[in-house]
């Protein structure tokens, strides 16, 4: 009978103790050419969200495909890794969960950045935010274009000199999409499933239901009767709920942490943090890490960051402890509960493997 992924982290962890030791198993990393194992020592997180750091999981050969930014990556129904980047040599990356390259393809997204999957009638689609050239589309996983949102200038939402940028999509419960204009007005734009025009919300500014740099945008159905929106306000050092129809209704306070989008899965939350604050409090680059928040939304593992604590149900500062990463743009969850972390801004780092131990 085959062992869930908890019962097989239960069963090395019990090895580990019986033998005196953090791990007697074995686990490997590999290098560019997956020929030499590589024994990968390192481990970050706390609690039971504690991870092996295996940095050369993504490693292919930059000669033939090439990245720069490492964005965003989905796992499909398949169970193969999509990744999206703005190398127009290959935007899109298939991996398997061994790390191996089983397809690319992709050559107009020159700022492809963000990167939502969507099952319609038992088929993946993906929804790819490309901020350079300000459009939003929806393809197959094999890159048959189906959708175009373009500026909303064209339809009258945004003036003809108001920027627009989007970096992320959510799909909601009735095919609704929802572009985040993370990088341009700070909007969050509701379309219906054929692209057209609901309703936005959001805007730059510091009010409780404005942006700042409104990076992200997920859908969280984790109260199945009550599905709400977590918009991203990076800069804030906060996640944003939202309502489906754009009511704000409540703030989850990250303090140092510049987060990416939310990441849902099971009951908790998880998200890359492109940078922390350092010296002098300040945004310090190459600084990142990730962070994992429970069903109550409250922090409980940052790896490679520093532990989290609350005082008096308060959230204290949260910076990076151990630099494994430059800045962390977004993870992945496998059923095994392994996170895949993209980075952006890395010296053109392939994407890293946490293994959940």
């Amino acid at each position: 009978m085959k062992s869930t992924s908890k019962n097989r982290r239960t069963f090395l962890k019990s090895a580990g103790v019986l033998a005196g030791t953090a791990l007697v198993t074995p686990t490997y990393s590999f290098n560019i050419n997956k020929s030499k194992p590589k024994l990968s020592k390192e481990v970050i997180g706390h609690g039971d969200f504690k991870y092996r750091v295996h940095k050369e999981w993504g490693n292919l050969d930059p000669a033939k495909t090439p990245i720069n930014n490492c964005h965003e990556m989905v796992m499909d129904s398949k169970g193969r890794l999509i990744m999206v980047g703005d190398e127009t040599k290959n935007n899109i990356l298939i991996y398997d969960k061994s790390g191996k390259l089983l397809d690319s393809w992709g050559h107009d997204f020159p700022g492809g950045h963000g990167l939502t999957l969507s099952n319609e009638g038992g088929e993946d689609m993906l929804f790819i935010c490309d901020p350079n050239i300000s459009k939003v589309f929806k393809a197959t996983v094999d890159g048959k274009i189906l959708l175009t949102i373009d500026h909303p200038k064209t339809i009258g939402i945004y003036k003809e000199d108001d920027p627009f940028k989007p970096t992320e999509t959510a799909i909601g419960p009735n095919g609704d999409i929802y572009v985040a204009d993370g990088y341009g007005s700070q909007y969050i734009i509701q379309y219906n499933s054929k692209g057209e025009y609901i309703r936005h919300f959001g805007g730059k500014g510091d009010g409780d239901d404005k942006f700042d740099t409104a990076h992200g945008v997920c859908l969280d159905t984790r109260d199945k009767k009550n599905p709400t929106l977590i918009c991203t306000s990076r800069s804030h050092n906060s996640f944003k709920r939202f309502s489906l129809d754009g009511k704000y209704l409540s703030t989850i306070f990250l303090p140092g942490a510049f987060v990416c989008r939310a990441v849902i899965d099971d009951d908790n939350i998880y998200a890359g943090v492109c940078w922390s604050r350092l010296k002098y409090l300040n945004r310090t680059n190459d600084s990142g890490f990730v962070t994992i928040l429970d069903k109550k939304d409250k922090v409980i593992s940052n790896p490679a960051g520093t532990a989290p604590e609350y005082r008096n149900g308060e959230l204290q500062l949260m910076v990076q402890e151990t630099p494994v990463f430059n800045h962390c743009h977004d993870v992945c969850i496998d059923e095994d509960k392994n996170i895949y972390v993209c980075q952006w801004n890395a010296h053109q780092t392939y994407p890293i493997k946490l293994e959940r131990v």
